[in-house]
């Protein structure tokens, strides 16, 4: 009889670990799908936010090729410059060609001048009149002016 009995506990306990076990596989599947609503909330989100923006990125990229070939329009390229000109005084060197917007002396990783430098006008026509400019001095030295070329992707003179 104790035997018995012994067995009818040991049914009993079996079933409430089965129960619980249940209840433990409902709970992560509860969990499961919360997660799985939170991820296409997230997705969604994300999909607004990258249309807001323009549309995806190649559509960003070419949109950014063309601002900087517009701004490259309006830019010349200024070599042989002494490595003590400051902005200002290739501002003031470039005033009389037309609106300077940006003047950008190229620097290497510890800030040391390179040697050349980027003027970016308000207007393209200034360009023309800027690239009169070549051979004039500043500081003692010959500038060498050119319109700013745009990079085209691809087209390194590397080994090939």
């Amino acid at each position: 009889e104790e035997n018995e009995e012994e067995e009818g506990g040991n049914e009993e306990k079996e079933e409430q670990a089965e129960a619980e076990e249940g209840d433990d596989v409902e709970a992560l599947n509860a969990d499961l799908k919360g997660l799985e609503e939170e991820e296409a909330k997230l997705r969604e989100m994300q999909a607004q936010v990258e249309k807001e923006m323009g549309g995806g990125s190649n559509a960003n990229a070419q949109v950014d090729a063309a601002a900087k070939e517009e701004v490259d329009t309006r830019s010349v390229y200024v070599g042989q410059v002494d490595y003590a000109v400051t902005p200002e005084q290739l501002h003031a060197h470039f005033a009389s060609c037309g609106t300077v917007n940006r003047v950008t002396i190229m620097t290497d990783k510890f800030n040391n001048p390179k040697g050349f430098a980027y003027i970016e006008f308000l207007e393209p026509d200034a360009v023309q009149h800027a690239v009169l400019l070549n051979e004039s001095e500043l500081n003692g030295r010959k500038l060498k002016v050119s319109p700013k070329r745009t990079n085209v992707p691809g087209m390194r003179g590397g080994r090939g």
